[in-house]
């Protein structure tokens, strides 16, 4: 899954990875957050026309979206927290998602993203109430090279109709992260003790779409789902690094680049 992640890029910085050719800057420029979690303000890489001009070509811009997708038909925006994620194998068919799939797909830039380890045997102690919830280890997960950690990700509009046409919050425009079956194969860059591989860490992870996949994947005029289900493929293996954080990233209060620092090995008192 993707609960949290590290997004620090300045908009400028990913305007040029992502030759973005639109970027309605907002009131504020997000801050670099090292805790992103689930119903923040969030960039989003997307291509789609620009509102109130002749030409109707998709545009790539950059736009900020809430995270935690809500339906367009959904009643009330209260869901959209639990809708952080969706599954690469089920994404085209799910009411939730199937329509977003379809025609509102865009790129989440990351620096990489949190997950933390819970050893099978005690996970399973747990599901049985025999063990207290357990002090999990976190580890980040980021591309070996430094380059852009590009989630694959929809985004969807709702409208609140409890409000005016012209009030700035009549319009909500969400997103969610989709996730896959996270790799077995060895990680480019493994701590020096622990999990050798994402799976050893947990069973899903974000789905990154290399940079010759982004075109196609944001092309608005992709709809035909058969066509578009090849570009959920998982990147190729040994992409990805993964080393231990304090567990200070465990509280979403906690931010800053010190939530970046890799420990020598796991803390005192935690799984691995």
């Amino acid at each position: 899954m993707c609960g949290r992640y590290a997004s620090s890029r300045r908009p400028e910085d990913l305007a040029g990875i992502f030759e973005i050719q639109k970027w309605e800057e907002p009131e504020e420029e997000l801050a670099p957050d090292y805790n992103v979690a689930p119903t923040k303000e969030v960039y989003a890489v997307l291509d789609r026309p620009l509102k109130d001009v002749e030409d109707p070509a998709p545009v790539r811009q950059l736009r900020t979206l809430k995270w935690g997708l809500v339906p367009s038909w959904s009643k009330t925006p209260e869901g959209g927290a639990r809708m952080i994620n969706a599954r690469a194998e089920t994404v085209h068919e799910k009411p939730s998602y199937r329509r977003a799939f379809a025609a509102r797909r865009c790129l989440l830039p990351a620096d990489g993203y949190y997950e933390w380890v819970t050893a099978p045997e005690e996970r399973q102690l747990e599901v049985e109430g025999k063990k207290k919830r357990s002090r999990k280890q976190p580890y980040f997960v980021t591309p070996a090279d430094g380059s852009v950690f590009a989630m694959a990700g929809l985004y969807e509009f709702w409208r609140d109709k409890t409000l005016p046409d012209e009030h700035p919050l009549a319009w909500w425009v969400t997103c969610t992260v989709i996730t896959t079956e996270a790799e077995t194969t060895p990680l480019a860059v493994a701590p020096a003790e622990g999990p050798r591989s994402l799976a050893d860490i947990h069973p899903r992870m974000p789905l990154m779409l290399t940079p010759d996949r982004w075109d196609a994947w944001l092309d608005p005029s992709r709809t035909d789902v058969e066509e578009l289900r090849p570009l959920l493929e998982p990147p190729p293996a040994g992409l990805m690094r993964a080393y231990p954080v304090s567990t200070a990233v465990s509280n979403v209060r906690n931010n800053g680049p010190e939530l970046l620092k890799e420990l020598d090995g796991p803390e005192e008192g935690t799984l691995f």
